[in-house]
């Protein structure tokens, strides 16, 4: 008889919506994929005890606790997943760190550079000692974003001469809506710059295999007061008509370059009528690629080297089993969602750590956004200034 599979015990620091993500994901990858190893979810963390310990109950965790020092200390947890706001990212991923777990972070990797290169570098330290880290991308794992990155690796696009990307949401449009954490630049670092922004530049330079290197932007906060939330995690006050400033952008755009070409980008929570419209459109000397999340399982390719008599743009559905990830899920056509970016990119970690090798996004990949994110604040706050990204070398 074969032995019990390997276990990995997974400790989550935080609850909410990428908690919840997550915590799907943990559980659905081991179905989905043959992992080598098999997450058990074993801690929940959050500082409210009576609303972790109903998350718990909800998501799986066979324990909780409130205080992650204690959590990221214990020698029977291997995996620290951060699922808590920017501000926290720092100090609980380095901690896991030196205590020998392995750590994988949301999006964006810290709230400043100088944070990002913190972790980078324990993240660096760690890896001599076999222990592996992420950064949470998890757009990354869309199948037909999969596809594109390996027909512009292919060459099927030509020379790269412009990179459009947009990533477009509402959820803030109503005035009403309360101050929250994602709203407080102590907490969060950015609004639509780390929140969204994040994503999709990542994004476009993983499909293109380029670096944002210099831009110019400009930033809007729409609504610059919101009511204060009166109850529940993150509550600032009690009840009353009482309300806080928005100390974080709204939106963004900017202009700038990637590798040889011009880029346009923008990230707006105030595009009435977008839910999560994640955009990107690569024009090149042989072809374009075009991907709109809200259709996430479809891909536009132009081929110029078609015959000019039936050529245009091709709808690829990427469900084929041959297609990025999809031998793990359904027959053709029969399409995948959000929560299976996340199962996906579960598995890579996972299988990662298995099997000794370093996953993708690393901690310096999500350093390397984090200063794209720091110049566009930077241009930003000087009118629309010509601002180069610091490229790290010293």
């Amino acid at each position: 008889m074969s032995g019990k599979p390997l276990q990995l015990r997974v400790a989550m620091i935080g609850y909410g919506f990428m908690g919840a993500a997550h915590s799907y994901a943990w559980r659905a990858a081991s179905m989905a994929f043959d992992l080598g190893a098999v997450p058990v979810l074993a801690v929940l963390c959050g500082r409210d005890r009576a609303a972790v310990e109903q998350k718990a109950a909800r998501f799986g965790f066979a324990e909780t606790a409130t205080d992650w020092r204690t959590v990221v200390d214990r020698s029977d947890i291997d995996i620290v997943d951060v699922c808590t706001p920017g501000d926290t990212h720092m100090p609980i991923t380095v901690a896991a760190l030196q205590s020998g777990k392995h750590v994988l972070c949301e999006k964006p990797l810290a709230n400043s550079v100088a944070e990002a290169e913190t972790m980078a570098e324990a993240a660096e330290v760690a890896r001599s000692s076999g222990q592996r880290s992420m950064v949470g991308f998890n757009y990354r794992r869309v199948p037909a974003l999969r596809l594109a990155r390996s027909l512009v690796a292919d060459g099927r696009i030509g020379e790269l001469r412009h990179v459009r990307g947009a990533y477009l949401q509402d959820w803030l449009i109503d005035p009403a809506v309360p101050l929250g954490w994602r709203m407080r630049s102590e907490l969060a670092g950015s609004g639509a710059i780390g929140d969204i922004g994040a994503h999709v530049i990542d994004i476009a330079q993983f499909l293109t295999g380029e670096r944002l290197t210099a831009l110019s932007a400009r930033t809007r906060t729409f609504v610059t007061e919101r009511p204060l939330p009166t109850e529940g995690a993150g509550a600032l006050g009690g009840g009353g008509p009482r309300t806080g400033q928005v100390t974080v952008d709204d939106a963004f755009v900017l202009h700038g370059e990637v590798g040889p070409a011009l880029a346009t980008f923008e990230a707006t929570r105030m595009a009435t009528g977008r839910r999560n419209s994640l955009r990107l459109e690569l024009n090149g000397s042989a072809g374009s690629l075009a991907f709109d999340f809200e259709t996430m399982n479809e891909l536009s390719f132009y081929d110029a080297n078609d015959p000019r008599t039936t050529n245009g743009f091709r709808r690829i559905i990427a469900t084929e089993p041959d297609h990025p990830y999809m031998s793990a899920w359904w027959p053709p056509g029969h399409g995948l969602g959000y929560d299976h970016t996340f199962t996906n990119e579960i598995a890579d970690f996972v299988r990662a750590i298995v099997g000794g090798t370093d996953p993708e996004p690393s901690m310096v990949d999500g350093l390397q956004v984090q200063r794209v994110l720091a110049a566009v604040g930077s241009s930003a706050a000087s009118g629309g200034a010509w601002t180069v990204v610091d490229s790290g070398a010293r």
